[in-house]
């Protein structure tokens, strides 16, 4: 068997197709693009490469990309002034405060302060809240992606027996939410999960976000399942280049897989896709307007 891969780039660039129509008929009711804002604290080369990535893939959507780039000494007050000011800016919908934040910064503080409505990470505990108890939210962008791409594999995802390995506020609780909402049966594995290995080989659609380089291997993969790997690992190549590799060891998941992310150009790929669907939503909630169709 070779697993057949869910191409992020691809389904990624559909993604952003969708969101370029809808984003046109979304300004032509505002009168104005909906506006996402970036706010990086610090140097942090990732942070700013990201950022950057970011509002190009907003403009490309048609939609309108601020930033706010504030020096790493920036205090908390400081921070906590700007989001204020952008939550009563109406030509901003969406506010993304780049993570990590310097050490004299409490980021739960940070998040907090950004209006729930236009928390396009979907960070906010309002949000997570809402998520959780299964209204109308913002959803986090990388877990929403993964649900995304399960279905490009699935017709649909009710009654899989789905297995999450990790348990973050960004990736794993709230994927395992987005999971119970389709009706999935779902199991929340981590670091101090008994046997590990029998509780992957049993999903039917295994999810793994836990931040260790080729952790799962391929004899933790039931035959046939679909693969989802969230993880983003830097790592020496024979060239002496760091490469990038996932969670999952992918060359004997894929031998065992029926469907396979691959890492780069995976899961990856959607996370900003997501995000710009994101600012068309709150957009167009926070005008009244009809939710868009994506």
């Amino acid at each position: 068997m070779s697993a057949k891969i869910l191409d992020g780039r691809v389904i990624a660039d559909e993604l952003r197709a969708q969101v370029a129509v809808e984003a046109a008929q979304i300004s032509a009711k505002l009168g104005r693009k909906p506006g996402l804002v970036a706010v990086l604290v610090g140097d942090d080369p990732a942070s700013q490469a990201y950022v950057k990535s970011k509002g190009k893939a907003t403009i490309d959507a048609g939609m309108a990309s601020f930033e706010h780039r504030l020096p790493e000494g920036t205090s908390e007050q400081e921070l906590l002034a700007l989001i204020a000011k952008l939550n009563a800016d109406d030509t901003v919908d969406g506010i993304l405060v780049q993570l990590p934040l310097p050490g004299q910064i409490d980021t739960a503080r940070v998040i907090e302060a950004i209006d729930p409505a236009k928390d396009v990470d979907g960070f906010h505990p309002m949000n997570a809240g809402r998520l959780a108890t299964g209204l109308p939210s913002l959803v986090p962008g990388t877990p929403m992606g993964c649900i995304i791409m399960a279905k490009k594999a699935h017709a649909s995802l009710a009654g899989l027996d789905a297995v999450v390995v990790g348990r973050s506020n960004i990736v794993g609780k709230p994927l395992a939410q987005l999971l119970i909402a389709e009706s999935a049966t779902v199991t929340v594995a981590h670091s101090k999960t008994k046997d590990l290995k029998e509780v992957c080989r049993r999903a039917d659609l295994l999810c793994v976000a836990i931040g260790k380089t080729e952790f799962v291997k391929g004899d933790w993969i039931k035959p046939g399942a679909t693969v989802i790997d969230v993880g983003i690992n830097r790592v020496p190549g024979p060239d002496g280049k760091n490469k990038l590799v996932g969670d999952v060891a992918y060359e004997e998941a894929a031998k065992v897989a029926a469907w396979i992310t691959p890492v780069p150009g995976g899961v990856g790929r959607m996370t900003v896709a997501c995000l710009l669907v994101n600012t068309l939503r709150a957009a167009a909630a926070r005008a009244g307007l009809e939710a868009p169709k994506i």
